[in-house]
């Protein structure tokens, strides 16, 4: 691989990766007017976010359509990635960090709880094996960082976990960078969780589809939790093919919309928020 790679600076935006629920958008199978209709609003790949920072590009979650997500927006780097929980559609394109640690001189860093570190370790067993890999780039160097609700620090950018309820059996983790909060996959704010969500400028929110649903927000149910929050402006994410972006976005309340996959928006970190410094791995253009 090159020294050197070949990439976008980002630097200063919130690039919304994906935006589609677990099976994506459009559905295997389906010929509703959403998946056939061929508005590229409605084409919803599994959710990611990526945040450009001074010192490198953070990742959320690494979703199978990982690969094609980046090259989408022609980011060639990822230097560290967060974890909000375990599921398969937030994990499951882990294996597209292989190439990393050629531009980074070492492994990705992984930031997460030990429950997903669990699991990462039993589904990319070839990634631990005690036998060396055969080649460079067989599997993924990786290194894990252990979090739990307590802030902590990334790429100079001080990271706040919000606790969320995501169903029955299940806590993920949204996270405050300044005032922007991503907070996917919840149907449950518990009440030590709703003061980290105050003063915010940007929202980002589980809104799966019309109808209640036992792991995921309503549409309802979310705009009642945006009203609540007050943020100036809130985007709905985790979205089901009942959501036609269009015709939605035409009866939310003010300063509410549908997030659609590639949309950026400006960081705005306030100062002490981030420290200065280069990108690792500058631009290729």
């Amino acid at each position: 691989m090159p020294a050197t790679p070949w990439t976008t600076d980002v630097t200063g935006q919130a690039i919304l990766l994906g935006t589609g629920t677990s099976v994506g958008v459009p559905a295997l199978g389906c010929g509703c007017p959403v998946c056939t209709g061929g508005d590229p609003r409605n084409q919803r790949t599994r959710c990611a976010l990526l945040l450009g920072l001074a010192r490198g590009n953070l990742l959320v979650d690494t979703p199978p359509d990982l690969r094609m997500q980046l090259l989408r927006e022609q980011v060639g780097v990822v230097h560290a990635v967060l974890y909000t929980h375990e599921h398969a559609d937030h994990l499951f394109g882990l294996d597209d960090l292989r190439l990393f640690p050629f531009y980074l001189g070492g492994p990705v860093p992984l930031y997460c709880e030990p429950r997903v570190e669990m699991r990462v370790r039993r589904s990319f067993d070839y990634a631990f094996s005690p036998q060396p890999p055969t080649h460079g780039g067989a599997a993924p160097q990786l290194v894990f960082h252990r979090i739990s609700t307590d802030p902590f620090e990334v790429l100079g950018l001080r990271v706040v976990p919000i606790r969320l309820q995501h169903g029955p059996r299940c806590e993920v983790l949204g996270f405050r960078f300044a005032n922007l909060a991503y907070c996917t996959d919840t149907n449950g704010i518990p009440a030590e969780s709703w003061p980290l969500l105050e003063g915010l400028d940007v929202l980002i929110l589980d809104a799966l589809r019309l109808r209640p649903h036992v792991t995921h927000f309503s549409l309802d149910e979310a705009i009642a939790v945006a009203r609540r929050v007050g943020a100036r402006r809130t985007l709905f994410t985790h979205l089901s093919h009942e959501l036609d972006y269009a015709a939605t976005n035409a009866r939310l309340p003010a300063g509410m919309e549908l997030a659609y996959d590639g949309l950026r928006l400006p960081l705005g970190l306030g100062p002490g928020t981030e420290q200065e410094g280069s990108m690792p791995g500058g631009s290729g253009f």
